[in-house]
């Protein structure tokens, strides 16, 4: 009977300890550290930091994202300069009559495992959004909580001498853009009812095929796709309706707020608002983002300029700060390295250049040259990084934000602080800042479904059911993350963010001459179109 009872309370005593622990952390917290616990060497790997010096440590992955840049801005002798006007008339229609002449041979892809074969016209599918939509549509997964977040860590950590290296980062990574998006709709599947499928997966495996790589370039699309797949569900989606909501919530009232704990609530709702707009597509996303995008960049630029011009006489000791900072740094660990890295750590966490993302929005677009959409590409670390993050970094900086007491600062707290800098100077602005911040995660995260769908569909195939599988599966994690503890979580699919950039990064420096095929294709039509 003694031997009976001490085996029965060997095998209590666990579930007793975990109850009482769950009792008291909660059951999504214990759960949180749980999976941490599993996914713990994935996350240390991706995000290791290579220590120069006692107080200098950075990031391994920026060494190929910022090399890959200074690489492409050389190889296609600076691009981000010398193509941004061409950019802009793209983006404006200028030359859109390229797009429609039957003549014209277009740039793309149009078979599996071609290359440059037929034109689109001639098979009466040219993609399904405009060279416009498909800007928006990816600048709403890139532009959010990381200019307004990001920035205010980035300069409590690295002073505002880290603005300036967001700034080149930001310069430097409009190449890599340009490269991966052009790729992209080069290499792109477009189905018979004019449906397209593009992005890393489709010209790792199609254009190393081309270079005699099927094997290399079959495990490095197998491999973006999985990791494309989990950034969706994570940080392109848990991360950003949790975040929104604690905002809401602070707003509110915090502790007092009618939704405090009830997290999972503001979820259903914004599941439902997701899960209307993604099942209609790419189409549907970018009809959406198109009118959201322009306003929320619109009404925060003009917020951030109302803040410099009423303090017009500090805009010029800002600037200094910004200079000086960047070179001769005071009181910021690591000196003028540890401001470059804190810069170019948060402007490539912020635009995303190199990690191949965007080129699956870019793909879907109307055109018969693959090099016009990069172009258009190229703009968006220019919105993201150079316009975006700049203007937050001088609020901040103008309104005294800069200390390095905000430096331990996590996400949801430097949201806090932004949106005190520009209280300081126009008092009713956090309500419109929390608008703001619901709908840069509510655009992001349609985006990122978008993203996550081609990686499921490139690994489960095209079908009906396996789309609306992972469309439910996607909304369910709305409501999941809105209501969760996610620290784990989020960890885990940043990492795999992250993770997207190394197959992504060997696929384009390989597949660069291409590249500069298809953009000498596209320079000499248009230098035809003048002269005719």
């Amino acid at each position: 009977m003694k031997k009976y009872l001490l085996s029965l309370a060997a095998i209590l005593m666990p579930l007793l300890t975990f109850a009482q622990e769950a009792t008291e952390k909660g059951i999504d917290q214990r759960i949180d550290e749980a999976f941490g616990s599993a996914t713990g060497w994935f996350v240390n790997f991706i995000f290791y930091q290579i220590p120069f010096s006692e107080d200098v440590k950075i990031f391994w992955v920026l060494f190929p994202l910022i090399l890959g840049a200074l690489f492409f801005t050389i190889y296609f002798k600076f691009i981000n300069f010398t193509g941004f006007w061409t950019s802009i008339n793209i983006v404006r229609g200028k030359y859109d009559d390229l797009d429609h002449h039957e003549s014209m041979v277009m740039a793309g892809d149009s078979t599996p495992g071609g290359d440059a074969i037929e034109t689109i016209a001639v098979e009466g599918h040219e993609g399904e959004v405009s060279h416009f939509q498909a800007l928006t549509a990816a600048l709403s997964a890139t532009v959010g909580l990381g200019n307004i977040a990001g920035v205010a860590i980035a300069v409590s950590i690295g002073g505002a001498g880290a603005t300036f290296w967001m700034i080149i980062a930001g310069l430097l990574g409009m190449a890599s853009k340009f490269v991966e998006c052009t790729l992209g709709v080069k290499y792109r599947d477009i189905e018979a009812d004019g449906t397209v499928y593009g992005g890393p997966m489709y010209y790792l495996t199609k254009g190393l095929k081309l270079k005699g790589m099927a094997g290399l370039g079959k495990i490095l699309a197998v491999l973006f796709a999985i990791f494309v797949i989990g950034g969706s569900f994570g940080g392109g989606n848990m991360f950003q309706v949790n975040q929104a909501f604690q905002l809401v919530e602070n707003i509110t009232g915090g502790s007092e707020s009618f939704i405090h704990g009830k997290g999972w609530l503001f979820g259903l709702v914004m599941a439902v608002l997701v899960g209307i707009v993604i099942i209609g597509g790419i189409k549907k996303i970018a009809k959406v983002t198109d009118k959201i995008v322009p306003f929320m960049v619109v009404i925060y630029v003009a917020a951030s300029l109302f803040v410099i011009f009423a303090n017009f006489n500090m805009v010029g000791d800002a600037f200094m700060q910004i200079f000086n900072g960047a070179f001769s740094p005071e009181g910021v660990a690591g000196g003028a390295i540890g401001v470059l890295v804190q810069g170019f750590r948060r402007a490539a966490f912020s635009n995303e250049a190199g990690v191949g993302s965007a080129s699956i929005a870019h793909s879907a677009v109307k055109t018969k040259y693959a090099a016009s959409e990069g172009l258009v590409a190229l703009l968006e670390p220019f919105i993201d990084t150079v316009v975006v993050c700049t203007m937050t970094a001088l609020v901040l900086i103008i309104t005294g934000n800069v200390t390095a007491e905000n430096a331990s600062l996590n996400d949801a707290q430097a949201i806090l602080l932004t949106s005190g800098a520009f209280e300081s100077a126009i008092s009713w602005f956090p309500y419109v800042l929390t608008v703001a911040v619901v709908l840069f995660a509510f655009s992001t995260m349609i985006s990122w479904s978008y993203y996550g769908f081609q990686g499921w569909a490139f690994l489960f195939g095209r079908s009906k059911k396996m789309e609306y599988l992972y469309k439910f599966i996607f909304c369910i994690f709305v409501i999941i993350g809105s209501a969760a503890s996610l620290g784990s979580v989020i960890g885990f699919s940043d990492a795999m963010i992250f993770a997207m950039m190394v197959p992504n990064m060997v696929g384009i420096v390989i597949l660069a001459p291409k590249v500069k095929e298809e953009f000498n294709k596209y320079m000499a039509a248009i230098k035809a179109r003048k002269t005719a």
